[in-house]
């Protein structure tokens, strides 16, 4: 079902009963064949929201828990969408618990129309160095990398294949508010490849096929940095069209670093080389 607004944001509305059609619209955006076809997400969190605001985005529907603590941002947050005028409702938190699937649920949650995910969107040049993430299957980790390439100055991430849905609420919890800060595009290998080859572009794979040790890479902007799947790593076709293999050394028994993690200390080396005069 659709969710149609019912006023402009003129009041805020409160929601009772469980059974309420808006409830269950709210509940149904935690499942992916949902989100798809309303092409609208959940976010939790007034931390979330804020940046959210700050990077120029509102949700179109505010929900907030009835006997919530006041807050400044809070209330520049609501007035922002009354502006705007979205929808602002007011429910029980155990309605909200319901909502969000939290048993503890922050205090307020926000409806936001999906991003535009198309490869052409992004203008490469506009950051020293991007993040892609293939076959990345746990949101925590997709999460963790939107919020490692806001730290780290990225232009966004690119997800290639089959990868963890960006919009799932444990994603967007993860990611920290960043989901809002970086750019996001989604596509097959093929199209992203040929899009990279289009333009500059250096194309780095962590991998342990005849690498380079990450610290001692010639690295290039703009800087494209590509993890693999958790269990699997990248398919060797990936990784010998890179321009570049470089590889983390194990100095413990751990064999590997987690995905999200190996691309954080990748994204830094990167950084600091490209930083160098």
């Amino acid at each position: 079902m659709s969710f149609q607004h019912e006023n402009s944001g003129a009041e805020r509305r409160t929601i009772t009963g469980f059974s309420n059609p808006v409830v269950k619209f709210l509940r149904s955006l935690r499942d992916k064949k949902h989100r798809k076809r309303e092409q609208r997400f959940l976010a939790e969190g007034l931390r979330l929201l804020t940046d959210a605001r700050e990077a120029g985005i509102l949700p179109e529907t505010l929900v907030m828990a009835i006997g919530r603590d006041p807050h400044p941002l809070l209330s520049e947050l609501e007035a922002a969408v009354h502006a705007a005028g979205g929808d602002i409702i007011e429910m029980d938190v155990d309605i909200l618990a319901k909502v969000t699937g939290k048993d503890n649920p922050q205090a307020v949650a926000g409806v936001f129309a999906e991003f535009d995910t198309r490869l052409s969107n992004l203008n490469r040049n506009a950051a020293p160095i991007w993040l892609v993430a293939q076959a990345l299957r746990d949101p925590g980790n997709l999460g963790t990398m939107l919020r490692t390439g806001d730290a780290v100055g990225a232009g966004g991430l690119i997800l290639i294949d089959d990868c963890a849905d960006p919009f799932s609420v444990e994603a967007v919890r993860a990611s920290m508010g960043a989901i809002f800060t970086q750019k996001l595009a989604i596509a097959r290998w093929d199209e992203f490849h040929d899009w990279l080859r289009t333009g500059t572009g250096q194309l780095v794979a962590a991998s342990l096929r005849d690498p380079t040790d990450y610290r001692q890479a010639p690295y290039a902007a703009p800087c494209f940095l590509m993890v693999g799947n958790e269990s699997q790593g990248l398919p060797a076709a990936y990784e010998q069209a890179c321009d570049l293999r470089v590889t983390i050394p194990m100095l413990g028994r751990a064999d590997s670093l987690n995905a999200a993690v190996a691309g954080a200390v990748l994204a830094y080396e990167a950084l600091a080389h490209l930083r160098k005069p």
